[in-house]
C-alpha cells in the first residue's frame, strides 16, 4: 500500500491522524521520495497553516528544509524527519517556538543543531544515528522543557560523555563508546 497520504491512498493515514486526537491538524508525507517540500502543498494549505501541528516527512530523500518551510509552519508542535538525508536546519528552525518533538533520527547530522537549543517549548529531541561527535551540553542542560534527547549511535567525544551527565535534569540517551547502529 502506498503510505504517501497525499496521493490516493490518504485516508487511512487521516483516520490515524484523528485516533491520535489531533484531527486535521496534522500532515504526513511519509515515504514519498520526496526531494524537497513541495511547492504547491505551501498554495494548498496556506489558509489552515496555523491549524497544523504535526508534519510528517520521514523517509524521504530530503537533503534540506528551505526557510519558508519553517517560517510558514510556525506553530507545529511535532516535526518528524527521520530517514532523510538532512546535514543542517536552516536557522529560521527559531520560528517554531510551539515545537515539543523534532525527530531528526537516521539523518547525516555532524553537528549538533544548536538553533534547537533556544525553542523554549521544545522537550525531545532525537538525533540517533547520526554523525554527531560534540553536543552543547551548557545550552541544553539551560532549556527549560527539555526532557529528552536521543544521541544513541553517534560517535560522541569523550568529553560529552564525562561532562553531561552531572551538568543536565533531562535524559540523555547515548550508546556505549564505539557501538554501532544494527543495519537497517
Amino acid at each position: 500500500m502506498n503510505r504517501c497520504c497525499m496521493g490516493r491512498r490518504r485516508r487511512p493515514r487521516e483516520r490515524d491522524c484523528a485516533a491520535q486526537g489531533a484531527r486535521r491538524h496534522c500532515r504526513h508525507l511519509a515515504e514519498c521520495k520526496l526531494v524537497s517540500f513541495p511547492i504547491g502543498i505551501y498554495k494548498v494549505l496556506r489558509n489552515v497553516t496555523d491549524q497544523i501541528h504535526l508534519i510528517t516527512l520521514a523517509n524521504n530523500e530530503l537533503k534540506s528544509l528551505t526557510s519558508k518551510f519553517m517560517t510558514t509552519f510556525c506553530q507545529l508542535r511535532e516535526l518528524r524527519l527521520e530517514g532523510n538525508f538532512l546535514h543542517r536546519l536552516p536557522n529560521e528552525v527559531n520560528t517554531l517556538q510551539h515545537l515539543k518533538a523534532i525527530d531528526l533520527s537516521r539523518n547525516q547530522f555532524h553537528d549538533f543543531p544548536e538553533q534547537l537549543t533556544t525553542l523554549p517549548a521544545l522537550e525531545t529531541i532525537n538525533l540517533e544515528e547520526n554523525e554527531i561527535v560534540d553536543v552543547p551540553v551548557e545550552k541544553l542542560a539551560a532549556m527549560p522543557a527539555l526532557r529528552s534527547v536521543n544521541l544513541r549511535f553517534n560517535p560522541l567525544n569523550a568529553e560529552v560523555r564525562v561532562i553531561a551527565p552531572p551538568l543536565i535534569k533531562f535524559d540523555m540517551l547515548m550508546s556505549p563508546e564505539g557501538a554501532r547502529a544494527p543495519p537497517r
